[in-house]
């Protein structure tokens, strides 16, 4: 049986994600998928994600963002860079400012 690959993928949430518990969702459906990564405010009112696991568990968490929590109200959803290593675990962080 051939190994399930393993993809990691950062994206950029647009729309009212912050101040809906945006952050707090996504770590919580993250680890529901058992996937690693962070999760954290930036300066522009985006939310910036990164996702590390099965594949398949990566596209359905990309889904999921599309739709947010329940006060959140997305616009956009964007891969801006594929590749790279995380943490194990899912960690919320503090803000991006830069």
């Amino acid at each position: 049986m051939a190994e399930t690959p393993i993809k990691t993928i950062m994206v950029r949430i647009e729309g009212r994600v912050q101040g809906v518990y945006y952050r707090a969702w996504t770590k919580e459906a993250a680890r529901s998928l058992g996937l690693d990564g962070t999760v954290r405010n930036c300066s522009d009112g985006s939310v910036e994600a990164v996702f590390l696991g099965p594949a398949d568990k990566v596209d359905e968490m990309l889904k999921r963002c599309a739709d947010g929590p329940p006060d959140a109200s997305v616009t956009k959803v964007t891969v801006t860079q594929e590749g790279g290593a995380v943490a194990r675990g899912f960690k919320v962080l503090g803000r991006n400012w830069s």
